[in-house]
């Protein structure tokens, strides 16, 4: 197990609302996905302020918090403090309404995100395959050659079955009915009567259209779309003490028939006109597919389309053999986000962004990009506009040249190697040519950018610190005067545990009974909350100070809360800052309690509680030795 993220996975639970609060987890490459009871209860603020997240989503109803490549590492300890097994038995949890679009991106990424891993490693051995073959080390006649040929198309011979599976698993209908449902369209012998190709008749009657289901997706989709209902139909009427022996008998009888049928032949019609359109693209539009993805895929990142839109390429495979529509515009734009991230990693004086930077950009450039996207790129705004541009340009020329990938894997500098087939090399040199061009065009803009950008927020940081902590009196002590009347308490005995253990700063704690806060001391407001409940200030002698109104009373989103200050603004010793409903909070469920904390306790030599107990407003409280 992975104790070292232990306490991140304690935190991470908590700050989703608790193990209560929490109906399902899983996980992807970077991400935590959660299914939560009620997203309300869960403060994303926390969470992207917790070491080791990067960033957190709400995408198509699930709770998404960003990890990065140790994830899976995460969600072990996840394990310990979440009972995601509770969301497989008793009563289902309500489903949050979705509208139409997220519950189809919902459905496509929970149908097909887990097959990636085995659709990743089928398109690796015939990458390595293609590579033998090129460098002459076995023929197509060899018996080497036919046995890892059948060890990557194994997975998309039989890719209906695992669609089946996983399919099932989404719309919380039995599985291995759904897996025995797809093994009947793939049975040898309905291969041998589509071959024989005489007419089908079930009983005598009902027509069997011959049409051959092996690698197909849309068929079984359609097959356990309705296999779900009536499944959950048997189950409801057919008797409990029966029920292990007649749901599967009824389901397989059922849903052969209707497969055979119905379902099967309209999946294989509707397979066939998506195989006319992916062949008008790649005639007349060629250059459409790569240049949007390889422009727009980090927006489609963030919104979550990118999930419904990366089954196209598996669709085009499927039909055709190949895929023209996700892969070469989405390597393009990782290689563009990874570089984008490089080069701010080389440009930024920050050593946190350094670090984070360029460790962002060598995970992008193996195919992961959300650290890169979500550290770097996404809130500095001109990394992400380049790789945008960097991507989009070099998606426009593997769209003109035709390029497309034989094989679904990673989209990293190893996915080159999924381009080598059809007895040919040029499709492997033209997305390499993609790339460089996405690298170069990227690095340049990023760079020329990264003059004005840089520059900017260096100086902008320098300002910030030389308006928080004034030069004169730097190093002196500061008194600080009651901001609200109330009683006064040691910060430990705060009822907030986060405030109590000092996570924030040394301070004290203040029951108020009054309802108008006050400044401490001379200074200035250095941070004013949008939602009213803190503020910042910094003294003319460098101490750093924070005053919070109430616990959790960030979830009133300013309700009952009146600033009379600006972020910025100088103010004197008992200046009103803000004004606070306390009787209304507390009806709404909150404590008022307020905490005064010295935010920089590190670089302080001393903190000294002048007063505790009942107290006025003004009068002397503590002080702080810078």
């Amino acid at each position: 197990m992975s104790k070292e993220y232990e306490s991140l996975a304690k935190s991470i639970v908590e700050f989703v609302g608790g193990k209560e609060n929490v109906n399902d987890v899983y996980h992807c490459q970077t991400r935590l996905r959660f299914k939560l009871a009620d997203e309300g209860k869960a403060d994303p603020k926390k969470l992207e302020d917790l070491d080791g997240v990067t960033k957190v989503l709400i995408n198509a109803g699930v709770f998404q918090v960003v990890i990065g490549t140790h994830v899976a590492d995460v969600f072990e300890e996840i394990e310990k403090f979440a009972d995601i097994k509770k969301a497989s038995g008793g009563e289902e949890p309500e489903e949050e309404k979705k509208n139409f679009l997220e519950a189809l991106i919902d459905f496509i990424a929970g149908s097909f995100q887990p097959i990636i891993p085995a659709l990743s490693g089928a398109g690796m051995v015939k990458a390595v395959l293609a590579l033998l073959m090129v460098f002459g080390v076995i023929t197509a006649e060899s018996q080497t050659y036919y046995l890892l040929n059948m060890f990557a198309d194994g997975v998309f011979y039989f890719l209906p079955i695992l669609l089946a599976v996983t399919e099932a698993q989404k719309l919380k209908c039995n599985p291995v009915l759904a897996a025995g449902v797809a093994a009947m369209l793939l049975h040898p012998n309905w291969s041998a009567l589509v071959e024989a190709g005489d007419p089908v008749r079930f009983f005598g009657v009902i027509p069997f259209t011959l049409a051959t289901y092996t690698s197909s997706v849309i068929p079984i989709v359609l097959i356990v779309f309705v296999q779900s209902y009536v499944e959950k139909w048997l189950n409801k009427h057919v008797p409990k003490s029966v029920n292990l022996v007649f749901v599967p008998m009824l389901t397989f009888l059922i849903m052969g028939t209707l497969a055979f049928s119905v379902l099967g032949p309209i999946g294989a019609i509707v397979g066939d006109y998506l195989a006319d359109f992916f062949n008008f693209l790649s005639t007349n539009a060629s250059w459409a597919p790569a240049l949007i993805i390889g422009g727009f895929l980090p927006i489609m990142v963030m919104f979550g389309i990118h999930n419904g839109v990366a089954p196209l390429g598996v669709l085009q495979m499927s039909n055709l053999g190949y895929d023209s529509i996700f892969g070469p515009g989405c390597v393009c734009s990782n290689m563009a986000q990874a570089t984008a991230a490089l080069v701010v990693a080389l440009r930024t004086k920050d050593k946190k962004t350094k670090q984070t930077a360029a460790s962002g950009s060598i995970t992008a450039y193996m195919g992961i990009t959300e650290p890169a996207l979500y550290g770097i790129n996404l809130p500095k705004k001109y990394p992400l506009i380049s790789a945008m541009i960097g991507g989009g340009l070099g998606g426009l020329y593997a769209g003109i040249t035709h390029t497309h990938r034989f094989a679904t894997g990673s989209s990293g500098l190893p996915a080159v190697l999924l381009y080598i087939g059809d007895n040919t090399m040029s499709f492997f040199i033209n997305i390499i040519i993609a790339i460089v061009i996405s690298i170069v065009a990227t690095a340049v803009i990023t760079y020329v950018l990264s003059l004005r950008f840089e520059k900017a927020e260096t100086t902008e940081g320098k300002e910030g610190t030389a308006a928080k902590i004034p030069a004169a009196g730097e190093g002196g002590t500061t008194i600080c005067k009651v901001p609200v009347k109330g009683r006064i308490k040691p910060i430990d005995q705060a009822d907030d545990e986060a405030f109590a253990a000092k996570a924030m700063g040394d301070g004290l704690a203040i029951d108020p009974e009054d309802t108008t806060v006050t400044a401490p001391f001379d200074g200035t407001i250095a941070a004013l909350f949008p939602t009213k409940h803190a503020i910042g200030l910094v003294s003319e002698n460098g101490a750093e100070v924070l005053i919070h109104i109430g616990i959790d009373t960030v979830d009133l989103n300013g309700q009952y809360f009146m600033a009379f200050v600006n972020q910025g603004d100088t103010v004197r010793a008992g200046q009103k800052l803000v004004e606070f409903d306390q009787k209304k909070i507390q009806e709404a469920g909150y404590s008022t309690q307020t905490m005064f904390v010295v935010s920089n306790t590190p670089d302080c030599k001393e903190i000294k509680p002048l007063k505790t107990g009942a107290a006025q407003a003004g009068e002397d409280m503590l002080e702080i030795v810078m």
